[in-house]
């Protein structure tokens, strides 16, 4: 135990010490959507939202209404109904039917051997008639002028495919406390940076903001090849890097923003489609070694604040516990997210690996993943998986 500690600590400092780095390259290279002044190009492009709405009826009308007041010259908004419950699909006739930007797709049943949400967008594919594509979900807000910058953009860079990361709203101290090891760890696992560059194996892509061209779409295995794989955004842009197309990131903030989930038994919830696969890409024994290597690696310090009568041990803690929180700090503050819930980043890290172990739990107690009303059997999604963490 005496030599395990300063171990722990060791390697703790040193993965503080890489999130920090992370954080610093991603600010440097990664930009701010608002802020960038790309020139318009000689003509716009026409473009197509692809927006799937699964029982939606809470959220979906304002959010639609925020994408019908952008003054993009070419859309179309290919909203798609998918098998819902609730007065979704009425919404989006509703809409339909007051705008002609607004197509409506209404879909009743699910083929074997597809995931509901990426039938949907390869649906909306076939409805849509734009050069562009923009997958977004269906809670997601857009601020006026966003269109333009983000298609103008990839025009003047020669890029295919643009991911950008949103702005996250939520209503409590609590939930930020959790939201903010979410965003940590899917920005390690993304690696922002690094996916315009040709020569990196990173790639990704964001569920709220997919723009795609659609010709190098058409160059790649496509949509179905993803049919059964659950982090289909991520798996969107690591295909279309690996088909040849030009890939960037960029930042949402004041521009493209939802709230995440209303509460911390929804965020709960909502990991139990992502967390097993994604943690334990589908097993167990990873991602019970996963959630304890996260606990080593981000408790380490906080736990050793408390060693009374091991000063060095203490101070040690403090200072790992500092970067951690530090770190933390700035990068919300990037994000436009709330600082001060870093001040509990321990709990935000119990809170997920408690979320990580449920899914995992569920998916072995149920033979698959529960998802809006289909369970899909683990050997199937495993068969299935295409993302491949760089």
């Amino acid at each position: 135990m005496i030599i395990l500690i300063p171990a722990l600590l060791v390697l703790s400092a040193l993965y503080w010490a890489f999130v920090a780095l992370q954080l610093l390259r991603a600010m440097r290279q990664v930009p701010q959507l608002a802020e960038l002044q790309p020139p318009p190009p000689p003509r716009w492009p026409r473009l197509s939202l692809v927006i799937p709405a699964c029982d939606e009826e809470a959220t979906l009308e304002p959010a639609l209404r925020s994408r019908l007041r952008e003054d993009y010259p070419e859309l179309e908004l290919v909203v798609i109904d998918d098998r819902s419950t609730d007065a979704t699909g009425a919404i989006v006739d509703r809409v339909a039917a007051e705008d002609a930007r607004v197509r409506a797709l209404h879909i009743r049943s699910l083929p074997e051997g597809w995931l509901g949400k990426v039938h949907a967008l390869h649906r909306g594919v076939e409805q849509a008639s734009g050069e562009w594509l923009l997958f977004t979900d269906a809670d997601v807000h857009l601020e006026p002028g966003t269109l333009r910058t983000a298609v103008a953009y990839c025009e003047s860079r020669g890029l295919d495919h643009l991911g950008v990361f949103p702005e996250v709203w939520s209503a409590s101290f609590r939930l930020d406390v959790a939201l903010g090891t979410f965003g940590r760890l899917v920005a390690l696992a993304a690696r922002p940076h690094a996916v315009e560059d040709p020569r990196s194996r990173a790639a990704f892509g964001v569920g709220a903001f997919n723009l795609v061209r659609r010709s190098a779409l058409e160059r790649s295995p496509g949509l179905s090849w993803l049919r059964l794989e659950l982090l289909d955004d991520a798996a969107l842009g690591q295909m279309l890097k690996r088909s040849g197309a030009r890939c960037g990131m960029a930042m949402g903030r004041g521009r493209v923003g939802l709230t995440f989930y209303p509460s911390l038994r929804e965020l709960a919830r909502g990991t139990e489609k992502n967390g097993f696969a994604g943690a334990g890409r589908f097993s167990q024994l990873r991602l019970v070694l996963f959630c304890l290597t996260l606990l080593a690696l981000e408790g380490t310090p906080f736990a050793a604040l408390l060693a009374f009568g091991h000063p060095l041990v203490q101070l040690a803690g403090g200072a790992i516990a500092a970067l951690a929180v530090g770190a933390s700090m700035v990068g919300s503050r990037w994000m436009a997210r709330p600082v001060l819930p870093n001040l509990l980043l321990p709990l935000g890290t119990l809170f997920f690996v408690g979320c990580l172990l449920r899914s995992g739990y569920l998916a072995h107690r149920r033979g698959g993943i529960a998802w809006r009303g289909t369970l899909y059997p683990t050997a199937l999604l495993r068969a299935g998986a295409r993302y491949e963490f760089p």
